[in-house]
């Protein structure tokens, strides 16, 4: 068994199943230990001829009944106990689940999906094995070791004595490589994270392989990954397998001793008033076989608690990690317009060490379209971050209808933003599925999922899919182009029909046709409504209301199309430079 915060809120949850799993395993390794006494009774009786044909049946039918209650007893504490094990488990899955969708991402720029997913499987089962049948073999040591001693003294105190003394090394032994196996287990489990994290991204990313032709460098990398994980099994085996080993030695050096002293006390006791008998040698060699299991579960104990605690304390700093984005102090609104307002905001990302924005000031009113251009890494998508409370900003510098930020509900923000990045992810699910995310699973959704990719302009695609809407993607839309993947983005924010439309640079993978009738069906959906276009393509943005020039981090300049040719450089850099683009392109 294992102890700690987080198990042992679940022991009071299942203590009824503990208990109940408890008192059936006592049951039977009572009536365990009885069949040997019956068994040495049966045989002194016959040697001695004090048993008839009756009697020996009923000795029989006896052990019949134990048997049966044995049986009966194992079924009950495997049901009860392994089955609480098993809800610890749950529970606790569901526990770091929950917690890790309340991480910020933060979290998860420090800590890759792959390595995560060892929590969630390895971890979680060596907690599990201490819990369930870690408090079998703790049970067991305890009580059946106890109890078979106890018969044990009673048939004789020397013999038991010599038998139990060896014993006492193996607990001394025990305890010492117990912190060692803890140690190297911890080790195996961060090898295995590891070789969980190369996996997980060379097999997403094995498009890219195939294309940069390094599938020889892949599988070099993962035979020295996978042969670190080996080394480190290995070597906590070889301290599981010589504690395993001296047990066993131990347990036959005493099976000598049981032998050797056993046969000379019933000789040399023969014809005394307290002889010790040939059924008293048997009974007692009976009991020590019975004691076995608990001997061997002293060994296992420090095995299982040893694997159960690292990967415990593994876990704990996962649901210890710190939620850093969360409501507090909140202003219940009931419905969010669309008013955008930065008022001299900078900010820097928990792992920079520099601004990524400076001094941002803006105001987007209800209903506007507006476009943000800039080059790459001159600070838009960190806009788009903090106006979904992806990361905390300072008060009073970012507002949303008046309000700042901070004191609105996230999921309020949240729910009220269709927002389409420019990777667009999709889910290994249906086309429908996918397009519908955002909205409250309900029949009568088809007609807007139709409507929402019409808009997008991928309708016409999905229609020639086998299935259509009903089509499964692959796994992150690789089956889908990028132009696909990114419309398919574009009708799952637009069914949300939100008061805010964010669009990361997310219809740079379409043709200018395309690109053309979709912000035409968004001109028309979209009136009343905040509209927010990232680009570093004029075209996209040229027809905005008013263009946010963003560089470095700073806002350069905010005026329509027009106004910007006139009086802004960088703008009309960017203009010159992409005409000419497309005049090579066409030529």
């Amino acid at each position: 068994m294992i102890f700690g915060k987080i198990v042992n809120k679940y022991y009071l949850k299942y203590l009824h199943f503990f208990i109940l799993g408890i008192i059936a395993l006592v049951i039977v390794d009572y009536f365990q230990l009885e069949i040997p006494a019956l068994t040495g009774k049966l045989i002194d009786d016959l040697v001695n001829g004090d048993i008839n044909r009756e009697g020996i049946i009923d000795i029989v039918s006896l052990m019949a009944v134990y048997v049966v209650i044995i049986i009966v007893g194992r079924f009950l504490w495997r049901i009860f106990i392994f089955g609480a094990s098993r809800r610890v488990d749950y529970g606790i899955r569901n526990e770091m689940f929950i917690h890790t969708e309340k991480l910020s991402n933060r979290f998860y720029s420090e800590n890759k999906v792959g390595g995560l997913m060892a929590y969630f499987t390895n971890d979680l089962e060596a907690v599990r094995r201490a819990v369930g049948p870690g408090m079998i073999m703790l049970v067991d040591a305890l009580f059946l070791g106890g109890l078979a001693f106890y018969h044990m003294f009673k048939l004789d105190f020397a013999l038991t004595m010599y038998s139990g003394i060896p014993l006492l090394f193996i607990a001394i032994y025990g305890t010492y490589i117990g912190n060692k196996m803890r140690k190297k287990f911890k080790e195996a489990q961060q090898a295995f994270e590891d070789l969980s994290d190369f996996t997980n991204e060379s097999l997403s990313g094995i498009s890219v392989v195939k294309a940069f032709v390094k599938e020889k460098t892949e599988i070099k990398e993962f035979l020295k990954v996978n042969k670190r994980v080996k080394q480190k099994n290995v070597e906590y085996v070889k301290m599981q397998t010589i504690l395993q080993v001296t047990i066993r030695l131990i347990v036959s050096i005493i099976f000598i001793v049981i032998l050797g002293y056993g046969g000379y006390l019933v000789k040399s006791t023969a014809g005394t008033a307290t002889p010790f008998t040939v059924g008293s040698l048997t009974e007692f060699f009976m009991l020590f076989s019975a004691l076995i299991w608990p001997m061997m579960a002293l060994a296992m104990i420090i095995n299982v608690r040893s694997r159960g605690k690292a990967s415990l304390e593994r876990i704990a700093r996962i649901l210890n990690e710190e939620i850093d984005v969360y409501d507090e102090d909140v202003i219940d609104v009931e419905e969010i317009k669309g008013e955008i307002e930065f008022r001299d905001l900078s900010f820097k990302y928990p792992d920079g060490s520099e601004d990524a924005l400076h001094n941002i000031n803006f105001k987007v009113n209800v209903g506007e379209t507006v476009g943000v251009l800039g080059r790459t890494g001159s600070g838009k998508t960190s806009i788009v971050d903090l106006l979904l409370r992806i990361y905390n900003v300072d008060e009073n510098k970012l507002f949303i209808d008046g309000i700042d930020i901070m004191k609105l509900p996230i999921r309020k923000v949240r729910a009220s933003i269709g927002y389409v990045p420019q990777d667009g992810f999709l889910f290994s699910d249906s086309i429908s599925n996918n397009i519908s995310l955002g909205l409250q699973k309900r029949k009568d959704v088809y007609q807007e999922i139709q409507e929402a990719a019409k808009l997008s302009d991928v309708h016409d695609n999905i229609v020639d899919f086998s299935e259509g809407y009903e089509t499964v993607i692959g796994e992150r839309g690789v089956t889908l182009s990028g132009g696909q993947r990114q419309r398919l983005s574009i009708a799952r924010a637009l069914i949300k029909d939100p008061s805010i439309l964010i669009m990361d640079d997310s219809i740079s993978a379409v043709d200018t046709k395309t690109e053309e009738t979709i912000l035409s069906n968004l001109e028309k959906v979209r009136k009343g409504k905040t509209t927010l276009i990232i680009s570093h393509r004029i075209s996209t943005i040229k027809d905005a209301d008013k263009i946010i020039i963003v560089n470095e981090g700073r806002v350069i300049d905010v005026g329509t199309h027009n106004e910007l040719i006139k009086r802004c450089n960088f703008y009309k850099d960017m203009v010159n430079r992409q005409k000419l683009e497309e005049e090579i392109e066409v030529a």
